[in-house]
């Protein structure tokens, strides 16, 4: 039984998390033959300020993006 954990940034829809899960199920059962009701996806969404790339959130980086636009 394949559990496969995805960690996303909040914000996507939820016909995106469709997609994502139906993509996901898809290529495990061609990649490994799993049955398609043995695979189990797990989405993790964080919010922007609890994931960071080199000391800086991504909330800070959206937040210095917008400054300098407006």
């Amino acid at each position: 039984m394949p559990i496969i954990e995805v960690n996303l940034l909040e914000g996507r829809t939820s016909d995106d998390k469709e997609r994502l899960i139906q993509a996901l199920t898809a290529a495990a059962i061609e990649a490994i033959g799993a049955p398609r009701e043995s695979v189990r996806i797990i989405l993790r969404e964080m919010p922007p300020g609890h994931f960071a790339v080199g000391g800086e959130t991504f909330a800070a980086k959206a937040a210095a993006k917008a400054a300098r636009q407006g």
